[in-house]
């Protein structure tokens, strides 16, 4: 199991099940287009808030997210929903995308790591981050280490115990030896950093 791979090759994995609690939580996505929409609506959103979005978009769309419902709504309902103007000119240009058969999923859904990431960031509104975790949460690759998610560079650097905020080159030389299950341990990093906001806010 990957987990207790990583448990027993770093003790900072057994530090995010101590305080994150033994069962991690589920950052699953959907796959297809509902999965990588709602993956440009969480972009610097915090989790909890992007979760309320959604919810208040499924809502107003009866549950069904697809590129023809969403290219149905006006900017202002779109807006309420969470989307900033230029999310909106994302999610509409990600819908047409879809629905005139340029983008193929199943295709994607296909290729090699790298190679699904290059055709996601092509594109508009598609950055490495959103191609990276699309790739973990909804396809469930092993071994995506998303080196540009905050919450990855500042729970590394708290686990560690460095004084600075990692740089790219050393959270890719600090996961080496996780390979080939990056994708775990960024789910244990991501539960640890989860657990210390919701005891932060507990607090208040």
């Amino acid at each position: 199991m990957s987990i207790d791979h990583l448990t027993a090759i770093d003790p900072i994995f057994a530090e995010c099940l101590r305080v994150g609690g033994a069962t991690v939580r589920d950052f699953s996505r959907p796959g297809g287009f509902p999965g990588l929409l709602r993956m440009v609506m969480e972009q610097q959103l915090s989790t909890r808030v992007a979760l309320v979005l959604w919810e208040k978009l499924r809502l107003r769309l009866d549950g069904a997210v697809t590129p023809e419902t969403i290219l149905a709504l006006d900017d202002e309902t779109l807006r309420a929903c969470g989307f900033s103007r230029q999310k909106i000119g994302y999610a509409r240009g990600l819908a047409e995308t879809v629905a005139d058969g340029r983008l193929d999923f199943d295709a994607i859904h296909a290729l090699p790591d790298e190679e699904a990431i290059a055709r996601l960031v092509a594109l508009k509104g598609i950055g490495r981050w959103t191609a990276e975790v699309y790739l973990m949460a909804a396809l469930d690759r092993p071994d995506i280490w998303p080196i540009g998610d905050l919450a990855i560079q500042l729970g590394v650097q708290r686990l560690k115990g460095w004084a600075d905020k990692p740089t790219p080159a050393q959270l890719m030389a600090v996961a080496e030896p996780w390979r080939p299950h990056r994708t775990t341990a960024a789910r244990l990093v991501w539960h640890h950093y989860v657990a210390l906001q919701d005891q932060a806010r507990s607090a208040q």
